[in-house]
């Protein structure tokens, strides 16, 4: 894999329980900062309602 800008949540400052974000001209990959080798990749759609679900609370418990 290429080497990637992960970028988390100014929120998450230190913190070593995070998501991570790297995006690319055709990928975004995310992973946790806790487990940085497993690495999952959606395309910029899948992203955007990934994005619009979890503003809408579609995942809220």
């Amino acid at each position: 894999m290429e080497e990637l800008a992960w970028q988390r949540p100014s929120l998450c400052a230190d913190s070593s329980n995070c998501p991570e974000v790297a995006v690319t001209g055709d990928t975004v990959y995310i992973r946790s900062s806790l487990r940085t080798t497993e690495v999952t990749q959606l395309t910029p759609t899948e992203w955007r309602d990934l994005l619009t679900g979890i503003r809408n609370g579609e995942f809220d418990v």
